[in-house]
């Protein structure tokens, strides 16, 4: 039979249990649903569903998908061991598990014999027959069975002969993966190294394994092999994982050295969402293992599709995308320099460590006062306007560019705008509209204590005039609704553009009430998303300014895909 290769690694994750625990994080059983299908495209061997026994919610979504199963991954439920005094086979929880119907589940146990005595108020004979007795329980059941340590390296540090007996138990009851947990986040690279190393030693020798946990007299002297039902491949037992915490900005660093020392399966969450600061991330621990380690994690074919993933995700649980996120964050492969431009047009290996097409991205010029004629080149270049030096527009676009930043636009957070002052330069921008006037009445009513906005406009269309009003939760709402309203009959695709983010600063609070204002509107269509700016001393003239162009940047994009689609 093939055995697996030395290279492979597996990937759990956990976004859909750890991940939804991050403050301000919730999820739909329909979000759960989608993110779940959408890591079984990525190519995710475990993916946890949830704890079935804690919230109705979870029951639901392991219901669903026996409806609608993956079609590669492993579904994983979550649950504790026992609770204390108890029989297995009469723990509700336990049943809950049972009744997800997956061939894995995990469990988790106490490892720190602080937590043993002071968490659930019991003895250390008495924690290690909960680990053993739940997996025997489980496994009389026909499951098999991974199984998180947790708090594992600070119970190691504090006591390593009890911590081992805990693994002990997990692996003599039947326990496939024992996976090492820094729930605190505390603990450094150089440590994770040594003390997975030490435990790698150990399940690999079960004499000495045996040896370090004599008192429960469990020393086996030859592994036994299982077949893993994702590969067919064989699996030596047990095999060790690692969970990590990023509370000290470690996570991907001690998931990558849990690795290295031996540790063959990583837990970690899409965009590195968890509790307090999140769980390794694995959008970035998957490409540093699988590029620059040589580690199989997922296909190659698979691995381009991380930067959808990562975005696909973040829209789901509706947080706004790490723009500045290692490989897959839209800055990631940003250069803003014109001597970093310059080179990079030369050979990409000069600014960038990685091809960014590898995970999915691209790369991306970035327009401010610091940029130089590369920049503008390289810009319109990408938007398929092939420019030159000696091109009369170039320095044109440079200079107006310039200006404008030094009034208080910001090109660098508005690449769309940019693009489309520099069709403007080259007289190519295409008006779909022009808006003739706009009027903004903002009513405060004291009994329901908010106020309401009216917005009125005028916009002209294919010499059509049309006069339209809206109603919003505050002007800029309200101004955004009407043009809508005014716009959505001759271009149906507005009913999908949407206000995605809206910041306000002020450029010179000295002035007082006259101060200027730069608007910054974030646009999206729900697969892309853009950002405009608009400068006055009138915040709702900025705004005005940024919206429309949100709107126009929006129906070029569209129009280009059509158009691109019909070649």
């Amino acid at each position: 039979m093939t055995k697996t290769p030395s290279n492979q690694l597996w990937i759990y994750d956990t976004t859909l249990r750890d991940g939804t625990q991050r403050e301000g994080l919730s999820v739909s059983i329909e979000d759960k649903l989608r993110i779940a299908h959408k890591l079984d495209e990525l190519g995710i061997p475990f993916i946890e569903g949830g704890w079935p026994g804690a919230n109705p919610k979870d029951v639901q979504f392991f219901w669903q998908l026996q409806k609608n199963p993956l079609k590669q991954a492993e579904v994983v439920p979550f649950c504790s061991t026992r609770r204390p005094h108890t029989k297995a086979g009469d723990e509700p929880m336990l049943q809950a598990i049972l009744a997800a119907r997956t061939r894995w589940v995990t469990i988790f146990g106490k490892s720190w014999d602080l937590h043993v005595t002071a968490g659930l108020k019991t003895s250390l004979e008495e924690n290690l027959a909960m680990i053993g007795d739940t997996i025997e329980y489980l496994r009389s059941q026909g499951r098999r069975v991974i199984y998180d340590a947790e708090h594992w390296f600070d119970g190691y540090k504090q006591n390593p002969d009890y911590a081992l007996q805990t693994l002990t138990a997990a692996v003599t009851a039947g326990a496939e993966w024992l996976v090492l947990c820094d729930t605190n986040g505390g603990t450094l690279p150089h440590e994770v190294s040594q003390i997975v190393e030490d435990v790698v030693k150990g399940t690999g020798d079960w004499g000495h394994f045996g040896k370090l946990s004599a008192s429960l007299g469990t020393g086996n002297e030859e592994k036994t092999l299982t077949q893993s039902p994702i590969t067919n491949h064989q699996l030596p037992i047990p095999q060790i994982g690692i969970h990590t915490h990023n509370d000290s900005e470690m996570a991907v660093a001690n998931a990558l050295a849990a690795v290295m020392a031996g540790a063959k399966m990583v837990q970690g969450t899409i965009n590195g969402y968890g509790e307090r600061c999140g769980n390794a991330n694995l959008c970035s621990v998957i490409p540093n293992l699988q590029l620059k380690l040589g580690y199989s994690c997922i296909g190659e074919h698979q691995l381009n599709q991380l930067t959808e993933a990562s975005r696909f995700v973040s829209e789901v649980v509706n947080l706004a995308p790490d723009e500045h996120a290692p490989f897959v964050g839209r800055s990631a492969f940003a250069h803003k320099g014109g001597i970093h431009v310059s080179a990079v047009e030369r050979n990409p290996l000069t600014y960038e460590h990685i091809q960014p097409e590898l995970v999915g991205n691209q790369r991306r010029i970035v327009i401010s006062e610091q940029s130089g004629l590369s920049n503008v080149l390289a810009k319109a270049k990408t938007c398929g306007i092939e420019l030159d030096k000696d091109h009369p527009q170039a320095r044109q676009i440079l200079q107006r560019m310039k200006e404008l930043e030094s009034e208080g636009y910001q090109f660098e957070a508005a690449e769309a705008s940019f693009i489309l002052l520099m069709y403007e330069a080259l007289s190519c921008r295409q008006q779909f509209f022009e808006v003739q006037g706009f009027q903004v009445h903002c009513d405060l009513v004291e009994v329901k204590e908010s106020t309401n906005s009216l917005a009125t406009v005028k916009v002209a269309v294919n010499g059509k005039n049309i006069l339209e009003a809206a109603e919003g939760n505050g002007p800029v709402a309200a101004l955004d609704a009407a043009l809508r309203k005014a716009l959505v009959n001759f271009y149906p695709q507005i009913a999908d553009f949407e206000l995605t983010d809206y910041k306000v600063r002020i450029l010179n609070g000295n002035t007082g009430t006259s101060a200027k204002t730069r608007a910054l509107v974030e646009s999206g269509n729900g697969q892309q998303r853009w950002t405009t700016v608009g400068v006055s001393s009138n915040i709702l003239e900025a705004s005005y300014q940024a919206v429309v162009e949100g709107l126009e940047y929006g129906l070029l994009l569209h129009f280009q895909a059509e158009k691109a689609l019909k070649v």
